[in-house]
C-alpha cells in the first residue's frame, strides 16, 4: 500500500514581471487595500521590480509589495502597498517579503522604510513596527497627509519611518 500524500505547496518569493502585475491587481481586489488600476500594478512591476516583490504559491499570487526608491532621497524605500491572501496571513509573509526587498542590492543604499498607514491600519502598523524591532532601530509616525487633502471620504495617512536599518 503507497503512502501518498499530496506535496505542500512551496511559498516562493521574486521580482515581479509584468505579467505578475494581473496577479497583484487580483489579490488587491479581495483585500481591503485601496484598489488602484490594473495598469499601475503592471506598471510598478515592469518599471520598479527591484522594489517590489511576489509572493507565490503554485504560480499564484498571495501577497506583494509595491514600493521604490525616491529619487530625491535614494537612502529610502517607499513602501506603496502591501497585499498578501487572507490563506497566508499569520504566516510572516508580508515581513519575508518585505525583508527580501531589504536584502537586494538595489536596496544596498537603503537605510530607511516609509509607509504611509491609517490609523486604522492595525496590520501594517505591526509590520513596520516590527521591522524597526528586528533591526533594532527607531521609528518615527506623522501626519503626512490630513484627510482633508482627499477627495471625497479619504483618511488621514500617516507616515511611519523606519531606520536606520543596518543590514
Amino acid at each position: 500500500m503507497s503512502n501518498s500524500t499530496a506535496a505542500t505547496p512551496v511559498l516562493t518569493l521574486e521580482q515581479p514581471s509584468k505579467e505578475d502585475g494581473q496577479g497583484m491587481w487580483n489579490l488587491a481586489k479581495k483585500t481591503s487595500l485601496d484598489l488602484n488600476s490594473a495598469y499601475k500594478y503592471i506598471m510598478m512591476a515592469e518599471y520598479f521590480s527591484e522594489t517590489c516583490v511576489v509572493a507565490k504559491e503554485d504560480e499564484e499570487v498571495v501577497g506583494f509589495i509595491t514600493g521604490f526608491i525616491q529619487p530625491e532621497n535614494p537612502d529610502v524605500v517607499f513602501v506603496w502597498q502591501v497585499g498578501v491572501d487572507s490563506s497566508q496571513r499569520g504566516k510572516g509573509v508580508a515581513y519575508k517579503m518585505l525583508s527580501e526587498i531589504l536584502e537586494r542590492e538595489a536596496a544596498k543604499d537603503v537605510k530607511y522604510v516609509e509607509a504611509t498607514i491609517t490609523k486604522d491600519n492595525v496590520a501594517s502598523q505591526s509590520l513596520f513596527k516590527k521591522l524597526a524591532k528586528e533591526h533594532e532601530t527607531s521609528f518615527e509616525i506623522r501626519e503626512t497627509f490630513p484627510a482633508d487633502v482627499f477627495p471625497e471620504d479619504g483618511e488621514a495617512e500617516y507616515t511611519y519611518r523606519i531606520g536606520p536599518i543596518s543590514k
